[in-house]
């Protein structure tokens, strides 16, 4: 029999719906990285990002169970679907808008799996992240949201179209401008990563 992680998302599901707890845990573990990531890079708070992340999980195991969920093969574009609905329910509810800072306390690149570098590297690795981060909070919100969603998320330009309830050309200008913005910055800062 195949090992769990060989196996498809939609095979995990099914799985899972027949009772084995185990498919459902590889799933979460298949992309806890990049749903985490994106959810923090939104509210920028750890704390509050693991809460988000929690209550996504919630929702997308109560939408399995109840035989709700839809299997188009699309199982990680749909939890993160869910994840940006419930950042956005979060800055309603608080009456702010999102944007993308970073705070000195969290490194959002620890969450991240990078193998294993030297002090000097991860040094350099560390001035050249932060030096990203302080660029992305300069850019506009729609850029910022593009750029997080398709870099560190890994998600598709109809994935981010879905997502942010734009047509797929608007993201991919969104895309492009920011990118522009963001050469521009390091041209006139004299920034090298």
């Amino acid at each position: 029999m195949k090992t769990m992680n060989s196996l498809s998302d939609p095979q995990l599901i099914h799985i899972y719906l027949e009772g084995d707890s185990d498919a459902l845990s590889t799933l979460v573990d298949r992309h806890k990285d990049k749903i985490f990531t994106s959810i923090y890079l939104l509210v920028k708070d750890k704390f509050l990002a693991e809460d988000i992340f929690q209550d996504t999980f919630i929702k997308v195991i109560d939408t399995i169970n109840s035989g709700r969920y839809n299997e188009e093969g699309k199982f990680l574009p749909w939890v993160m679907r869910i994840a940006h609905n419930l950042c956005i329910d979060h800055f309603r509810k608080v009456k702010r808008t999102p944007t993308i800072k970073t705070s000195g306390d969290h490194d959002i690149f620890e969450v991240l799996n990078f193998s294993e570098a030297g002090m000097e590297e991860k040094m350099i690795q560390g001035q050249s992240h932060e030096r990203v981060r302080k660029m992305l909070d300069m850019l506009p919100e729609d850029q910022k949201e593009v750029i997080v969603m398709r870099h560190f998320a890994d998600l598709s330009f109809k994935e981010i179209a879905t997502i942010t309830n734009c047509s797929i050309n608007t993201a991919l200008g969104r895309m492009r401008y920011g990118l522009i913005n963001l050469r521009k910055m390091m041209v006139e800062k004299q920034i090298a990563l």
